[in-house]
């Protein structure tokens, strides 16, 4: 007998060939970078100003440049030609590439900064200008990260124009973290007041509810640092699950946090490479899991230590805390969380690791009132939302039962709505228990 062979067809093998003028800003884009890494050598350091805008503004430029044609040369819609034979957007070589790359920012940025040295004076004089002091390498990483956001934020809503739900959503993750991750800390440091994140709390920032910041911040005369960690209390203990039961983890996940705010805008070219295996999902859950266990265990741990004036942990308590940080903050959240974007899609910290999402999962899953809907009968099985779920839900097996998705993993993107060519699917709210939410 024998082998049968499929042919596909090369118009569908080959990913479209890109314009002119998009030629034109992928390679501006890349000068820019190449500016940027040459200067990390000091080859500027003598004008970092001028190394600055020029590295930055080639960048900008390119990107823009690149995007900005998408309105013109694509309709409204997702375009799924070639995406599982792009060598960048389906772990190719230059996925690895660019994986690699954006490991080594995040292996320097945590332990070898002196690198980074002109990268980072490149930046002053912004710095200054923000913050009225010079600048570090987590203001160079801030200013980084937030105009990864804004820039790739312009592509998801170019590439999601047809649905309101995905604009919206795109500029709330701009917004806040624009303004309430860069801006608000950066005028706070202007105003010599302490380094807060109003949009980070407790399991995520793990150090909001450490008993040795809480009672420093409570013992301070300053009224916001009391504020401060009453706003921390408050987002964890009653926000958190009054605004899941009602709209479900999505209020956060793909709303507010700045780290899915990186996942849906710089993450979004790599959605389809989350792994959709029964076994990535058994991971998943003992994965993320153990991170909530090790964060809730180790915050007791240290109330208990600090309540007995630390007879218990002695001066081992400061270790816990510190290899929290190493492990979870460092480790995984960035360096694995982000530079595997390519290779494992864009929201490895999210499904895998962040203890915020693990407790915004169980109240999803068993206490609130947010669901998508499918409609089984009107699905024609294309596979489109399970390919582009990036949290590796197998949404079709859902569909083709007519069951409704009720996952503690979901972040209620609402791509797999957004791409479905049927209708089928739907993110609604109602009742938190009885057949119709499952």
């Amino acid at each position: 007998m024998q082998p049968i062979q499929i042919q596909i067809p090369t118009s569908f093998a080959q990913t479209p060939s890109l314009s002119g003028i998009r030629k034109i800003g992928l390679a501006i884009l890349l000068v820019g970078i190449a500016v940027f890494l040459l200067g990390a050598t000091g080859a500027f350091a003598a004008s970092p100003l001028m190394y600055s805008v020029f590295s930055f503004g080639m960048v900008l430029l390119g990107a823009f440049t690149y995007i900005v044609p998408l309105v013109r040369e694509h309709s409204a819609g997702i375009q799924n030609t070639g995406i599982m034979f792009s060598k960048a957007s389906h772990r190719g070589a230059v996925a690895w590439l660019i994986g690699v790359g954006m490991t080594g920012f995040y292996v320097l940025l945590y332990w070898f900064p002196e690198y980074l040295t002109h990268c980072i004076a490149s930046v002053n004089w912004l710095s200054f200008a923000l913050k009225g002091k010079a600048a570090d390498q987590w203001f160079l990483y801030g200013t980084i990260y937030t105009l990864a956001v804004l820039v790739m934020g312009v592509r998801m809503i170019i590439k999601y124009r047809h649905s309101k739900y995905q604009i919206v959503r795109t500029l709330s993750v701009m917004f806040f973290q624009l303004v309430f991750a860069y801006l608000i800390p950066s005028f706070l440091a202007l105003m010599h007041q302490p380094d807060f994140y109003f949009t980070y709390f407790w399991p995520l920032k793990f150090d909001y509810l450490n008993p040795f910041t809480v009672r420093y911040y409570l013992a301070s005369p300053n009224h916001l640092m009391v504020f401060m960690i009453f706003w921390g209390f408050m987002m964890t203990l009653v926000a958190t699950p009054v605004l899941t039961y009602f709209f479900g983890k999505r209020w956060y996940c793909s709303w507010v946090c700045g780290c899915g705010g990186l996942a849906e805008t710089l993450g979004d070219p790599f959605r389809q490479n989350s792994d959709k295996s029964l076994r990535a999902w058994k991971i998943e859950r003992w994965m993320i899991h153990s991170v909530l266990v090790f964060a809730v265990v180790t915050t007791a741990l240290l109330w208990l230590n600090s309540s007995m004036q630390g007879a218990i942990l002695g001066e081992a308590s400061g270790m816990f805390a510190k290899a929290y940080g190493f492990l979870i903050g460092s480790v995984f959240s960035g360096v694995v969380g982000t530079g595997f974007y390519p290779i494992m899609g864009s929201r490895v910290w999210c499904r895998f690791g962040c203890p915020q999402a693990a407790i915004l999962g169980v109240l999803q899953k068993y206490f609130s009132r947010f669901r998508i809907t499918t409609n089984g009968d009107q699905c024609i099985s294309c596979g489109n939302c399970s390919t582009y779920c990036e949290m590796g839900i197998d949404v079709r097996a859902y569909a083709q039962r007519g069951e409704n998705i009720v996952r503690a993993s979901c972040v209620g993107c609402g791509v797999c709505s957004a791409v479905c060519p049927r209708g089928v699917l739907s993110l609604e709210n109602g009742p938190a228990q009885g057949k119709t939410r499952f």
